[in-house]
This record gives structure tokens, C-alpha cells and sequence, in this order.
């Protein structure tokens, strides 16, 4: 590939990163990863946070690919979100569609059981406390309704 020549999708971990951008904020372009955690990546691979990632050559976006999926390494615990894991009880760093997956389980796992916060999720109602009387209306109707 020549050096002019931009590439406008980069694939990294089977999410397609706008190449007009600088590394630092494509890479939030990936589910879990925010600004402070590709900045982390891209010192820790050793990549310049600020050049284009459309430019890249082919060994720094591999680096950059490998460097993610063992990065929970570099982190420290208290920045990882999904810690103390409710089946396995380690701490982990979810990415792209397991992020969804996990949560997916979690609320089916709240279902099953029949907890208060799973039959709130069934229902569509609110989950952590906040009032229903007169908000949160836009679902399912609560009050009075008009006759047509």
C-alpha cells in the first residue's frame, strides 16, 4: 500500500474504526474502551496516540489488535469493568459483543430467579428506585387515559 493512500476502515477486534481519525479516538470506537483506556493501549504498543490510523502500516494496527485483547494485564483492577464476575469471580475487561452478551445473561440470569430488579426489567418498569407516578410515562400507560 502506498504511504499517500488512506485506508477509511481500519478492522480492529471485529469492529470497523473510521481511518480519518487519530488513534487515540478510534480506538473508543471499539464498545469498552474509552479515551483514557486507548490512550493506555496505544503507550503501552508504543504507536503515537495523535497520528491517523488510515496511515498506520499493517504491523502497528496488528500490535495495536494484540495489545487489546491482553490489555486487562496493563490495567489495574479498579479500572476494569467487570469485576468480581458473578459466575467465576475474577476480574475482567468485557469488549465489543461480549459486553452486550454478558448483560443479556445477567438480566435473564435476575429473571429466573425471580428478583425484584429482574421483574422490573420484564415489566419495563424503572429499576433502581427513581418514582413512577408521574414520569416515565412513554411505555405502558399509568393513570387515567382518555375515552375516544
Amino acid at each position: 500500500m502506498a504511504e499517500d493512500e488512506i485506508r477509511h476502515l481500519v478492522r480492529i477486534m471485529n469492529t470497523d474504526l473510521q481511518g480519518s481519525q487519530p488513534v487515540q479516538y478510534a480506538l473508543t470506537g471499539i464498545k469498552g474502551i474509552g479515551r483514557r483506556t486507548a490512550r493506555i493501549i496505544t503507550e503501552s504498543t508504543g504507536v503515537d496516540p495523535t497520528a491517523t490510523i488510515g496511515y498506520l502500516p499493517d504491523e502497528d494496527i496488528a500490535k495495536l489488535d494484540e495489545t487489546i485483547s491482553t490489555f486487562e494485564q496493563h490495567l489495574p483492577n479498579w479500572m476494569l469493568n467487570r469485576r468480581k464476575d458473578f459466575a467465576t469471580g475474577e476480574d475482567k475487561h468485557l469488549l465489543g459483543q461480549d459486553i452486550a452478551m454478558t448483560i443479556r445473561e445477567d438480566l435473564n440470569d435476575l429473571k429466573k430467579v425471580r428478583a425484584y430488579r429482574g421483574i422490573r426489567h420484564e415489566r419495563g418498569l424503572k429499576v433502581r428506585g427513581q418514582r413512577t407516578k408521574s414520569t416515565g410515562r412513554r411505555g405502558s400507560t399509568i393513570g387515567v387515559s382518555k375515552k375516544k
